[in-house]
């Protein structure tokens, strides 16, 4: 069976990558110590990994899930293309505000860990004709 390999990435996307893994924000910083090394259920992270184009914030590629944490500068038509560009590229994509991470941590934590597991907040709806 022959072998594939994937094509180096370009050395800016790595440096670019690199800057980010060591200039984190604080909301960043405070998500990986839960993110990492297992910690949340057993599962393997990445932080600031390329994606071609582009470079996200933590994704699990076990579960092809991108998580994305947004600042002040985020939530425009850009961030819009950014999260279709990824989920067409088979990535599930959750965003959080920075606010939500630094204030509200154990909640994001118990959503990311709900997610990965593939739990819902509300029910599955019956299927037609059953029920009322």
């Amino acid at each position: 069976m022959p072998r594939t390999t994937k094509p180096p990435l370009p050395s800016m996307t790595l440096e670019n990558a690199r800057n980010l893994r060591s200039a984190m924000t604080d909301a960043e910083r405070k998500l990986w110590y839960h993110l990492r090394a297992g910690r949340l259920g057993g599962l393997k992270f990445r932080r600031q990994h390329p994606v071609p184009p582009y470079i996200v914030d933590f994704c699990c590629v076990e579960l092809a899930l991108v998580i994305e944490l947004d600042g002040s500068q985020h939530g425009g038509p850009a961030d819009a293309e950014r999260t279709r560009y990824l989920q067409a590229q088979g990535w599930r994509v959750v965003r959080y505000w920075n606010d939500e991470v630094l204030l509200q941590m154990e909640a994001v934590v118990v959503a990311i860990l709900n997610i990965a597991s593939g739990r819902t907040l509300t029910p599955t709806p019956l299927p037609a004709g059953d029920g009322l």
